[in-house]
This record gives C-alpha cells, sequence and structure tokens, in this order.
C-alpha cells in the first residue's frame, strides 16, 4: 500500500537542491516507502544505474559503517553525465556520517534521501554543516484511515468501523501487524521484536546503559501512564519505593532517549490564559497502542486515555503544533495550533453521563479569546453543538469525515 500523504511530501522535493530526511520510529515503513519511491523512479527511466541504495542496518553492508567507506563506495557508483539518486537507510548506524552526506550534497547531480529512527539525526554537527538545506518528512505508524484502507486490501472479513477501531487499538498501528491477521501472538511476537530492537540498539547501545532494567521500567511506567502528567522525580521516587533506586537525573535521560527514538512523544502545558508555556511538567503519549498493549497486556478499561492517544497522534499527522492547555484550576486536553488558527480540544470516551459531561465541558469556561471549543468523544447521537462548543465524533475524527475548522 502507498502512503500518499508521506510519497507526495518526497515528491515534492524530487531533482531539488535540498536533502530529503525521512525520521520515525523503527517499522514504522520509511524503508519501504523509500523501496516505493525508487520503484516509480525507474517506472519513470531512470535506470538502475542512477540509484545507490544502501541499508546500513544490513550485515552486508557492515563495512559501510566507517564513514570512508560508505562515501568511497558511493562516489564510484556516482555517473558524471546524469542525476544521480542516492538513499541510505537508517544513516545513523555511520558514525560520522554528516561528514560524507555533507560531501555528497556538494556534487554535482545527486539527489540524497536518508532515513533515521532517532530525533537527534539532525543535531549538532550535520544541522550546523546543512542549515537550510534539509527537509525532514515525520513519518507515523498507520493513522486509522491508512489502516481501514489496508484490512481492505486484504480482504479481511466485514467490520463496523467501532469494531475495526477496537483491533487497531489492540494490536497497533505498525504496517506490517495488519498482514498478521489479528493473531494476537503472531502480532505480539513481531512488536515485542520491534520493542527489543529499540531498546538494544537505539537506546542501550548507543548512550551505553549497562543496567537495561531500569531502562525497561522508566518505560513502563511511562506506557501505563500516557496521557497523565509525567515528571523525571515522579518515575524515580516510584521506582525507587518498589526497591530499584535510581536517580532522577538518570531518568530524565532515559525519557530523553525514549523522545529520541520516537518512541514517545512529550506535550508541553500550555496556560491558556497568560498565553505562555509552563515548563517543568509535561504529558507524554506513545507511538503505538500496540507496542503498549505487547508490554503490559491488553486491558480494555482504560480505553479513554487510549483515545486521547489516538487523537493526539491524529493531530500531529496534520501538522499541528500540540501543548495540553491549563485554564485555572482546569485542565484541557489539547490546545492545537496551525498555521491559521488554534483549537482548544478535550476528548473523553463517553459523555453520557451528565456529571461527566458537566466536567468536560466546564474546562472550557470563561477561556478569554473566540478560538473554537471542540469536544471528541465515542458517543453517537449526542447534541452537535454545546452553547457554542462543537461535538464531534472520535470515529469521524480519525476517518477524516469530521474535520477541525475555524
Amino acid at each position: 500500500m502507498t502512503r500518499n500523504t508521506y510519497f507526495q511530501s518526497i515528491e515534492a522535493f524530487k531533482d531539488k537542491q535540498v536533502i530529503k530526511v525521512l525520521t520515525g520510529i523503527r517499522r514504522c515503513g520509511k524503508s519501504v516507502l523509500m523501496e516505493q519511491f525508487m520503484q516509480s523512479l525507474l517506472e519513470r527511466g531512470v535506470s538502475e544505474r542512477q540509484i545507490t541504495y544502501i541499508r546500513l542496518d544490513d550485515l552486508d553492508n557492515e563495512l559501510l559503517l566507517e564513514y570512508h567507506n560508505l562515501y568511497a563506495f558511493i562516489k564510484s557508483a556516482l555517473l558524471e553525465d546524469r542525476m544521480n539518486y542516492v538513499f541510505i537507510d537508517e544513516v545513523q548506524l555511520c558514525k560520522d556520517f554528516q561528514k560524507p552526506v555533507e560531501t555528497l550534497f556538494n556534487c554535482k547531480n545527486v539527489d540524497l534521501y536518508l532515513t533515521g529512527s532517532n530525533a537527534d539525526l539532525l543535531s549538532g554537527e550535520l544541522a550546523t554543516l546543512l542549515s537550510g538545506r534539509y527537509v525532514t518528512i515525520d513519518m507515523l505508524p498507520f493513522s486509522f484511515c491508512e489502516y481501514l484502507e489496508c484490512i481492505k486490501e486484504n480482504n479481511f472479513p466485514a467490520q463496523t468501523t467501532e469494531e475495526n477501531y477496537y483491533d487497531y487499538v489492540k494490536f497497533g498501528s505498525m504496517p506490517f501487524t495488519v498482514q498478521l491477521k489479528k493473531n494476537t501472538e503472531s502480532v505480539y511476537q513481531y512488536l515485542n521484536g520491534v520493542y527489543n530492537t529499540i531498546i538494544v540498539k537505539d537506546i542501550a547501545r548507543r548512550h551505553q546503559i549497562k543496567d537495561v532494567a531500569v531502562l525497561e521500567a522508566v518505560i513502563k511506567f511511562m506506557f501505563q501512564n500516557c496521557g497523565n502528567f509525567c515528571t523525571s522525580k515522579k518515575i524515580s521516587d516510584t521506582l525507587t519505593s518498589s526497591g530499584r533506586k535510581t536517580s532522577q537525573p538518570t531518568v530524565e535521560n532515559y525519557m530523553r532517549f525514549l523522545e529520541e527514538c520516537f518512541l514517545v512523544y512529550r506535550v508541553e502545558r500550555y496556560d491558556v490564559r497568560g498565553k505562555e508555556l509552563l515548563k517543568n511538567i509535561s504529558k507524554y503519549y506513545i507511538a503505538d497502542t500496540g507496542l503498549r498493549n505487547m508490554l503490559l497486556g491488553y486491558r480494555n478499561i482504560d480505553m479513554g486515555h487510549i483515545l486521547e492517544n489516538q487523537i493526539f497522534l491524529e493531530l500531529k499527522r496534520q501538522h499541528f503544533t500540540i501543548y495540553t492547555g491549563r485554564n485555572l484550576d482546569a485542565e484541557i486536553d489539547f490546545v492545537a495550533k496551525n498555521q491559521t488558527s488554534l483549537f482548544y480540544i478535550q476528548v473523553a470516551e463517553t459523555v453520557k453521563d451528565e456529571e461527566t459531561l458537566k466536567r468536560e465541558l466546564a474546562a472550557f469556561k470563561n477561556i478569554p479569546d473566540s478560538y473554537p471549543r471542540i469536544l471528541i468523544t465515542m458517543d453517537r447521537n449526542l447534541n452537535s453543538d454545546f452553547n457554542g462548543i462543537r461535538n464531534i465524533n472520535a470515529l469521524d475524527f480519525l476517518t477524516g469525515k469530521e474535520k477541525l475548522v475555524f
């Protein structure tokens, strides 16, 4: 299945003098997208000799993990009289990769594409060397729309949209899991492999962590508390009280490492009255609920936070800048900003209970501006408007039937 939104993002910069960088959690589809783009080049008449594709996580390419060897290999394949398309997969595995990348960028007739599974891919020296000369395309696992399209292509038995949604959150949104046809054992075995690769290769080995058990304890805590406010002190105190003594700076580092490999996303707090960011405390959301269920076990008692997590990811796919809001003593789940507007959003699994509805609507009370207020729930047949607060069904939002408009 071609993921058209991401494909079009790459296509827009084809043959432009800018490096294309695809980032995202492992196994979210970066390599497949790159291969599909290469195939499209061949179909448009580009010869195989014009394309150089290197997977640095392939044992056959182990010698290319040394940057001199990487550069020499690519340089020897370049054609002088035609455009060369160079694709380097998991480029961060090559130490000092920024050196050959900079040189290749300055070569004539080289169109350069990179993928990486770490957010600091473009930090430090590379960002300095190539400032203004690269674009990032941040990939996520399947959206709910993409998931529905994929199960249709795979001829899965017909289900309601709601039934498909609960499968989606149970098994997760990694593209390959769909091919496992809801076989719980196979899906979680595959996700366990993805998880261990992230823990071992992307975090423990990269940062020389010896006590991986503490790292995993931090991950479990953050997965259990997705959508809750979370601090390094709270985690370190919890781990210490349970007999696993660890320091706050260590936990803080581990939380940052999890962000860097796109396993979790941090959402800062925003004071809607003072119009300023509030430091020191943030919420965290996870890239894939299947990984959470694999690690903690599937429980359908936490579906409110899971729904909130899915809404966060969808807002991110739609390129919103996302905060969690504080309005005096009330908390607003999301303050979502784009280039044209801002939206205040509350998410609840259901508000059929009158007290729950009052509590959710109260968060919007006395906000000192006129930006739209949105309530997103799984409920059907509710009022579409509560005194100016728009009510949207979550599945309609996730499938694109309902959109945020100013």
